[in-house]
């Protein structure tokens, strides 16, 4: 009896001091792991991937996990390209993929299916990028590839939304008319690949990967073709493709602009600006006067360049510019003088015989030769017999172009700031960059974008070396 007491009050104290220590204890849920970082992953395929002899226009795929897909219209690629009533029905479910094909299928043909980033996982978004299917109705897969790069000629730089595209007729007319047989996206450097070709001739384009219709009907349009069709095989040589507008679009003017430029209609009165910065002017370039309307009347003795004492300055000459909407002073500037610039009531009119308000004075000061600085760039592998332009642009602006002649470019004043560096290989010596022509097979000229900047600091001899 006295054993069983004794039994009973461990069993009564081991149950309070169980009770005392879950009270106590912070229950911790089990940690979740480390975050899923894997894609998707095909695990079945109906019919099988890079199966032969297929007949099915059904297909099925199955994922290792739940998978999403994000604009499958957009993002799917399939080869050869089906026609515009022959669009697949895609749809998705938990971890299968279905395709539904309209288009029948051809005789001894391989199928492509490119997802780009369509399919992701639910969980982590996790992307199967570039995700592809193939199949064959024939007898074997087709495995011939045909790759290249795409760059804007005017520029020399990339524009990833482009696409490219292979037309079996090679007729001029096929891609003002037809769809295209294939076409594939660039990635980020511009590049492009085609898998699964079959052998043959090929006619190469590039066009705008918004442009649904795939035709080449508008010569605004961003355009690029290949002298001469593509011959596919097992070892297709590489290309490089330059894209062009033949035509420029002309800009919208959107409503406030518009109602902007009919106030300046609606302003009878005969106005200018001037390019001065902060009252100093550049010793690099002329004065430029800006006026509100086209000039019908322009007198050159009636604008006058003087000193401080109202004296006037020879060797001035006042020029009124294609346009007929600005006036531009050149005259070879001093640095830190002071100029006094009188214009007339009369100096100009405009076609309604309006003139200036009232006579006006310009007081300004050129610029201090520290205000600049001294640049050399030497070039290493530049081929001068491409007659080479050396431009300097800043944002969309071109400021300036300089033929080269030799290696060596040298100036003692440039203006500070940081510049992006191209070289024009100006075929026709004009100086400026010429778009091409599809009708008359003319390429356009192109230009290489140097991969580094030009930054040029003021009161300072800025040297570098490119090697081209």
């Amino acid at each position: 009896m006295k054993k069983v007491s004794v039994s009973l009050l461990a069993v009564a104290l081991y149950m309070v001091l169980m009770l005392q220590l879950s009270s106590c204890a912070n229950i911790i849920p089990p940690g979740g792991g480390p975050r899923d970082s894997l894609p998707p992953r095909l695990v079945m395929a109906l019919p099988k991937d890079s199966a032969v002899n297929v007949t099915s226009k059904n297909i099925t795929l199955t994922f290792d996990e739940y998978i999403t897909l994000q604009s499958p219209q957009q993002s799917l690629i399939i080869s050869p390209n089906p026609s515009s009533q022959g669009t697949p029905l895609i749809d998705y479910k938990l971890r299968n993929v279905t395709i539904k094909l309209k288009d029948s299928l051809e005789p001894n043909t391989t199928y492509s299916f490119n997802f780009g980033d369509a399919i992701r996982d639910v969980n982590e978004n996790n992307i199967a990028q570039n995700f592809t299917y193939v199949f064959s109705t024939g007898k074997s897969i087709d495995y011939n590839s045909y790759s290249g790069k795409v760059l804007l000629a005017e520029k020399g730089k990339v524009d990833s939304t482009l696409i490219v595209l292979l037309h079996r007729n090679l007729n001029d007319t096929a891609v003002i008319k037809e769809r295209p047989r294939y076409y594939t996206r660039l990635n980020g450097k511009g590049e492009f690949t085609f898998r699964n070709l079959p052998q043959g001739q090929f006619a190469v384009y590039v066009l705008p990967g918004a442009d649904i219709s795939r035709k080449y009907d508008d010569s605004t349009k961003m355009f690029a073709f290949r002298n001469g069709p593509i011959t596919v095989s097992v070892n297709t040589p590489g290309d490089t493709l330059y894209a062009f507008e033949e035509a420029k679009r002309t800009e919208f003017k959107s409503p406030e602009t518009a109602k902007i430029t009919v106030a300046a209609r609606d302003d009878k009165r005969l106005k200018y600006t001037h390019d001065l910065e902060n009252g100093l002017q550049d010793l690099l370039r002329g004065l430029t006067l800006s006026f509100n309307r086209k000039l019908t009347g322009f007198d050159s003795t009636k604008f006058i360049l003087a000193d401080t004492g109202y004296q006037k300055i020879d060797g001035a000459s006042f020029t009124l510019d294609s346009t007929g909407t600005k006036v531009i002073l050149a005259y070879p500037w001093k640095e830190a003088k002071p100029f006094r610039l009188l214009i007339a009531k009369n100096a100009v009119t405009d076609s309604a015989g309006a003139e200036l308000p009232k006579a006006d004075t310009i007081r300004f000061i050129t610029k201090r030769e520290s205000d600049y600085g001294s640049i050399r760039i030497r070039f290493t592998n530049l081929d001068l017999s491409k007659k080479p332009v050396l431009q300097f642009v800043q944002g969309e602006k071109l400021v300036e172009t300089v033929p080269l002649t030799q290696n060596d470019f040298q100036r003692k004043r440039y203006a500070p700031g940081t510049y992006e560096m191209r070289i024009l290989y100006d075929t026709n010596q004009n100086g400026k960059w010429d778009t091409g022509n599809y009708k008359t097979k003319r390429q356009p000229e192109t230009v290489y974008l140097i991969p580094r900047q030009l930054a040029i600091r003021a009161n300072w001899d800025n040297e570098v070396t490119i090697a081209l």
